[in-house]
């Protein structure tokens, strides 16, 4: 057995490790920092929270196969008091989908882009989005897991092209001298990893 080589983990694991670090931060978003700017220029935090619910609902249809249906993100503060607590028990189910057998098998989505692939996409936005909160509202976000950010890496170079010029990515920002790896991932999302 090859005691070196690296191990491959599951979407729904790396979702559950990504969880850990998104739950605090939700918990955490102040009433008072609702309406401040976010490093996702487009929207303000209430916005990105509402775009951030929508994503871990619809993919977890994503990977079971089912239709989804991105439309315009509801007003998930407005709608509902408990949004966080909402919003942390879709996370869990999100995990949940992607660790079910078969979820990163064969293709899913209206473009039937590789299952696995498409899971990278729901990853990307519960760490990057994550980040985004936690910078808007002067929390706390530890790097990211290797794991994490090794697989977010690959999905971010193949998806880049076309990310860019649909507008969900902005152009790749310097990265600094002697940035992480996740800081590298961020400026190659169009993100500047010292946004205040």
């Amino acid at each position: 057995m090859d005691t070196n080589a690296v191990r491959t983990y599951g979407i729904g694991e790396l979702l559950a490790l990504a969880r850990e670090r998104a739950v605090p931060v939700v918990r955490g978003i102040p009433d008072a920092a609702l309406d401040a700017p976010t490093p996702c220029a487009e929207y303000d935090v209430r916005a990105l929270v509402g775009h951030l619910f929508q994503v871990v609902v619809q993919f977890q249809r994503l990977a079971a196969k089912e239709a989804s249906a991105f439309g315009e993100a509801a007003d998930m503060v407005a709608e509902s008091p408990d949004w966080r607590e909402r919003l942390v028990r879709e996370t869990d189910r999100l995990v949940a989908a992607w660790s079910a057998p078969g979820a990163e098998e064969g293709t899913t989505g209206a473009m039937d882009m590789p299952a696995r692939l498409v899971g990278s996409m729901a990853l990307l936005d519960l760490t990057v989005h994550v980040w985004d909160l936690a910078r808007a509202t002067g929390q706390d976000f530890p790097a990211a897991d290797e794991a994490v950010v090794a697989e977010l890496a690959g999905a971010v170079e193949e998806l880049g092209p076309m990310a860019r010029r649909t507008g969900v990515f902005g152009e790749p920002v310097p990265e600094g001298e002697g940035a992480s790896a996740f800081e590298r991932l961020l400026a190659r999302t169009g993100r500047a990893p010292s946004w205040e």
